[in-house]
């Protein structure tokens, strides 16, 4: 017989009464008689008293099925029609394993490099502040989610099957873990493995995989994808494209604006990353003294205000994480976070960030038509440059004196490896920014009782949450001047996580084998 119910453990349950025979006790059966298995486990920690929820599926006298319901039925493609990927981040990647399962061949190509060699740049950017264009923490084997926390909640629930994008990353690596945990995540000592598995499975399977291969030019006839120019000037000829070159790649915006196939500005937010020592967080979410118990993970945080009428919100939160510089091009400074996976790091950190409307709230870019929220993000992040001394070292400023408006004399420890700059953040900012961030602190500070702080830094500029340029395609997931490119992913304005990229690319990849 098999029951699904649902149990709260206390903190102090949890860590003397096993799972199972709590759940034996709440069925009035004996603990031999039942194996259990968790679908669902999500932390309570809204008052003093702290409870796990636990979603089970028990079975009383049978054991536990052994398989999922999942199974990825990849195809041999060497011989089969190709499909053209461009990019191998989270969109272009799912996009490949399903062009296997749909028995077309992926070809994909990469600008940057492959996860191994991919660390020596990530190395330069860290401690010699050289940024490598075409492999940092945006370019290269897997995008930005390589070298990332891995979080992979997503609100996207409508988008497509959550789960299967969860079960494949099981299939190539990830813990389990991950299939029950509320707010599922990988961490970035991880997820190179993962993706270098992927990488495997589409080669195995008779995909191709070519790294350090930058597309440069479109060749269109008669508004068809005919083929495709690489920087080496070799031309490849194509019949579907899937465009998943991420929220970065801005010059595939430039490319499409100069060959003026449609483009359209789409609204974005930009900020900065804040920075407290996580014992602050756990103290604030745990209602605790001093240290945490440790069959608590690193405390999180979700705050959003409204500031004259735009949002000011958290995003990327990275519990027991460090900032990393996420430039993609000399002379720009751009911070984002990232936490391993055991999240054991002395800092917390998370972008807080102001929505920016392009329609009422950049007059002065216009001129840039379509990419003027680009050029905003670029202006914002050569002020960052030049406000922490023309290299990777941040401009920052401790929280109170950012609100305040005055200069820090000094600034706090800090795992932002390149090093910190104190600047005046408060009058560096443009205005539509800065005051309702210092507006935004202040509420979360009264919402979080102890979140505004001195002993908290803020690092500029957050910039890249999302593509400042949506890449429009019809209902058939195509562009609708151009038969055969498909915008995918974080980079055409369609996603806005790994998982809603990967589930973005599955069906980019349905819609391009559709008469192939």
């Amino acid at each position: 017989m098999v029951r699904n119910i649902q149990l709260r453990v206390s903190l102090k349950e949890e860590g003397q009464v096993g799972l199972k025979a709590k759940t034996a006790k709440y069925l009035g059966v004996a603990e031999k008689e039942i194996q259990i298995k968790v679908q669902r486990k999500s932390i309570d920690a809204r008052k003093p008293s702290i409870y796990f929820n636990y979603k089970l599926e028990v079975y009383i006298n049978e054991p536990t099925p052994s398989t999922t319901d999942y199974a990825f039925d990849y195809k041999d493609v060497s011989k089969a029609k190709s499909v053209h990927i461009i990019g191998f981040g989270p969109a272009g990647m799912w996009a490949a394993l399903r062009c296997l399962e749909l028995g077309h061949k992926p070809i994909v190509l990469e600008r940057g490099k492959n996860v191994q060699e991919r660390r020596r740049d990530l190395k330069a950017i860290n401690q010699d502040h050289v940024v490598n264009e075409d492999s940092n923490y945006c370019f290269g084997e897997g995008g930005a989610g390589t070298y990332s926390d891995g979080k992979l909640y997503t609100r996207s629930l409508k988008r497509g099957d959550v789960r299967r994008v969860f079960e494949s990353l099981v299939y190539h690596g990830a813990s389990e873990g991950i299939l029950v945990d509320a707010h599922p995540h990988i961490g970035t000592n991880k997820l190179p493995k993962i993706v270098q598995n992927i990488r495997e499975t589409i080669i195995n399977y008779g995909g191709e995989v070519h790294f350090n291969t930058k597309v440069t030019d479109f060749i269109i006839d008669d508004n068809q994808m005919k083929s495709i120019i690489l920087d080496d000037s070799k031309e490849m000829e194509v019949q579907r494209v899937i465009l998943a070159t991420g929220h970065s790649a801005r010059d595939i915006f430039y490319l499409l604006q100069k060959k003026k196939i449609a483009l359209k500005a789409k609204s974005f937010a930009m900020g900065v990353r804040i920075e407290h020592p996580q014992h602050i967080i756990d103290s604030i979410q745990y209602h605790c003294r001093g240290e945490r118990n440790k069959l608590l993970p690193a405390a999180a945080y979700s705050l959003v205000q409204q500031v004259k009428n735009r949002g000011v919100y958290s995003f990327c939160m990275c519990p027991g994480g460090f900032i990393v510089p996420a430039a993609t091009a000399p002379g720009e400074v751009v911070v984002n976070g990232m936490s391993p996976s055991k999240r054991n790091n002395l800092y917390a950190n998370s972008g807080v960030v102001v929505e920016i409307n392009v329609d009422e709230d950049l007059p002065k870019y216009e001129k840039f038509g379509d990419l003027k929220g680009l050029e905003y993000q670029k202006d914002l992040e050569r002020l960052a440059f030049t406000s922490g001394g023309r290299s990777q070292v941040a401009p920052s400023q401790r929280l109170t004196d950012f609100v305040e408006g005055k200069l820090s004399t000094d600034l706090n420890p800090t795992s932002y490896q390149p090093g910190l700059k104190s600047a005046p953040m408060h009058s560096l900012l443009p205005k539509l920014i800065g005051s309702r961030l210092r507006q935004g602190f202040v509420a979360f500070g009264k919402k979080m009782r102890g979140y505004y702080t001195s002993e908290a830094n803020i690092v500029g500029v957050e910039s890249r949450t999302s593509s400042p340029v949506n890449i429009p395609r019809n209902e058939n997931l195509e562009h609708p001047e151009i038969k055969g490119l498909f915008p995918c992913g974080e980079g055409g304005g369609y996603a806005g996580g790994i998982v809603s990229a990967a589930m973005d690319g599955e069906r980019c990849a349905e819609a391009a084998a559709v008469r192939l």
